[in-house]
């Protein structure tokens, strides 16, 4: 026996002893019903008859047969979440397994009706999937609800469901404001549905076990067949940025619910909402004053520290619940990361299936750090029991072998070499994983601007940033000093705040003319730095791309543009280049603009010079 399986073993043993001693009594030989603890913390409810309560540990026997109805679709063969996350689901084969930790993946290019060209990769040996409609694998009345609000125009949030259906991972590299709404709809559809389908799996198990126990002459369930939960009830992780982000998911799934009855709602929209009586001035300015994407990323309440939980029952939803009582957690990286080292551990994360990170764009210009910690603790063995009934316990979550079966869904707007790597490297389910292609066209910038694209040479990432302060250094900055004409007004863009920091401490050290703008800056200090840069008071301006991001304030009195590497965001390429004719009698032959680049940055180039032209800049 290995190291890491000997690791396992002992952990689950700890974890039975301490379950029996907590109960005061040996653990069971077969399965045991435990009467229901109730939750004493209040949460909102909304009525539904699709979503069934079942409380993960000790499930309450008594219960209407008639509310867990045979659903036809259920009892398919091909219904995808039998196939995947029962006991013995098909796709956790040890050739599977093995190709994935191997890194062993085949690769084949594809197209999907309305969502694209897709990049589809497969651990070699592993059980292949098939395409299956969403109408074969949401629950019916799930399905009603959905089909009566999306149009039958509606084609992309229809194929996408039925992508999300497959339980691949899925990742879209380039969501847009046209189809963020539709996006959120399917998949938070998909998500009710995977939950509501492991409720109304408990409960039936859960009778036929109650039934097995008042009827000597039934026949036992065998113990693969009561083998359908997870160490702890939440099954769902949706990973957001900010407030809104949340309220609009809650909005989304309670759209899902054909009526509904809400006790806490005027709770969560005060904490996720703006305060009454406030007014937004992103969602009140003229059109055109903010950029659109701007204002949907911005408008309402964007702080960055929330968690809640959501608990779906046969009658209500209820928010606010407890986490271990909880069936799907809303939260942002940040606020995750504090609740875990709050409860010192991240049990309520062991048994996540199915995991949504939106908006990954605009948590790499919050965090990242807190991203990867919060995925280095998904599906980890818990520290504690929890109560848990272990003989219900399917067998590879007792193998730690959870991670190779959950579901991955990660969208942004553009892709990073963050979240392409969170794509290649922690995403591992052996069902396979599905990456959108797109093509982008060149940012359009006002006609006549001088742009220089510099080239300097590096051989490994780790060297890079290093190599590049080393250039900029030693030869851009020196050719920029000796112009008289490129030498004042000049702004430098610096997407990296380390690269800002070492930037500055440079330019300080040889006594130049500049000021500062960064995520860090006061009001009143970016008040004091638009003034002196304007006034000509100051000949340079160093700004950091996530200052921009957050702010977006328009900066007049540029001439020059100096990009010490190109955004991340390419719309903020095009947008920067336009400030200079904010003045009054701008030329485009006044205006220039130079960017320095690496071949890693082939993602930032391509999104501004376009797919096409990408090629010529990275052989230059």
């Amino acid at each position: 026996m290995g190291a890491d399986s000997e690791a396992t073993v002992t952990r689950l043993l700890t974890l039975l002893n301490v379950s029996a001693t907590r109960s005061k009594r040996k653990i069971p030989s077969t399965p045991v019903v435990e009467p229901v603890k109730l939750n004493k913390r209040s949460a909102a409810e909304l009525a539904t008859t699709d979503v069934v309560e079942a409380e993960q540990q000790g499930e309450s026997n008594d219960v209407n047969m008639d509310d867990i109805e045979d659903d036809a679709d259920e009892a398919k063969a091909n219904d995808p979440y039998s196939l995947h996350f029962s006991a013995d689901s098909i796709y956790l084969t040890a050739p599977a397994r093995e190709a994935v930790v191997a890194g062993r993946w085949k690769t084949k290019r594809r197209k999907i009706d309305h969502v694209g060209r897709v990049v589809e990769v497969q651990p070699e040996n592993g059980v292949d999937v098939q395409d299956i409609a969403y109408r074969d694998a949401v629950l019916p009345k799930l399905r009603e609800t959905f089909d009566s609000k999306e149009s039958s125009s509606s084609n992309f949030a229809h194929h996408l469901l039925s992508t999300a259906s497959t339980y691949q991972d899925l990742y879209l590299a380039r969501t847009t404001l046209e189809t963020d709404a539709s996006s959120r709809g399917a998949l938070a559809l998909h998500a009710l549905n995977h939950v509501s389908k492991i409720r109304r799996k408990v409960l039936k198990t859960n009778e036929r076990i109650a039934h097995a126990a008042k009827t000597p002459t039934a026949e036992q369930p065998s113990a693969t067949e009561i083998q359908d939960q997870g160490f702890t009830r939440p099954s769902v992780l949706i990973l957001l940025p900010f407030r809104n982000s949340a309220l609009k998911w809650v909005k989304s799934f309670l759209a899902h619910v054909p009526t509904h009855k809400v006790e806490n709602l005027s709770r969560f929209e005060a904490e996720f909402g703006l305060p009454a009586g406030t007014t937004d001035k992103l969602s009140s300015a003229p059109a055109g004053t903010y950029p659109r994407d701007h204002v949907e990323t911005f408008k309402g309440n964007v702080d960055d520290n929330f968690r809640v939980g959501v608990k779906l029952t046969r009658k209500s939803v209820k928010l606010f619940a407890d986490f271990y009582s909880s069936d799907i957690v809303i939260a942002s990286p940040l606020g995750l990361r504090l609740s875990i080292g709050k409860e010192k551990g991240a049990d309520f994360l062991s048994s996540i299936e199915v995991m949504v990170v939106d908006q990954a764009d605009a948590m790499t210009m919050q965090n990242w750090d807190h991203v990867q910690f919060v995925m280095s603790q998904m599906n980890s063995l818990p520290k504690e029991a929890h109560d848990t009934d272990f003989s219900r316990v399917k067998p590879w979550f007792l193998d730690g072998h959870a991670k190779y079966l959950r579901q991955t869904i990660l969208m942004t707007a553009y892709e990073t070499p963050e979240t392409r790597a969170l794509f290649n490297h922690e995403l591992r389910n052996v069902a396979g994983k599905i990456r959108t292609e797109h093509a982008w066209q060149p940012v359009s910038v006002p006609e006549g601007i001088s742009q220089n694209f510099v080239k300097f040479d590096c051989s490994s990432v780790q060297s890079e940033p290093d190599k590049r302060f080393e250039y900029f250094t030693k030869q851009m900055l020196p050719t920029i000093l000796k112009s008289a004409v490129q030498s004042v007004k000049t702004m430098i863009f610096v997407p990296s705040y380390f690269d800002f920091v070492r930037l500055k401490n440079y330019m300080k050290a040889l006594e130049m003319s500049f000021t500062v703008l960064s995520e860090y800056s006061t009001n009143q200090d970016i008040s004091r730095a638009r003034q002196a840069f304007f006034a000509g008071d100051k000949a340079f301006l160093l700004m950091t791309e996530r200052f921009y991001f957050f702010r977006r304030y328009k900066i007049r009195g540029i001439r020059n543009l100096v990009f010490y590497q190109a955004p991340e965001h390419a719309q903020f390429y095009g947008e920067l280049l336009t400030f200079p004719f904010l003045d009054d009698g701008v030329d485009a032959s006044d205006v220039t603009a130079r960017v320095l680049y690496s071949k890693y940055d082939c993602m930032r180039l391509e999104r501004i010079a376009g797919t096409a032209g990408l090629p010529a800049l990275l052989d230059s």
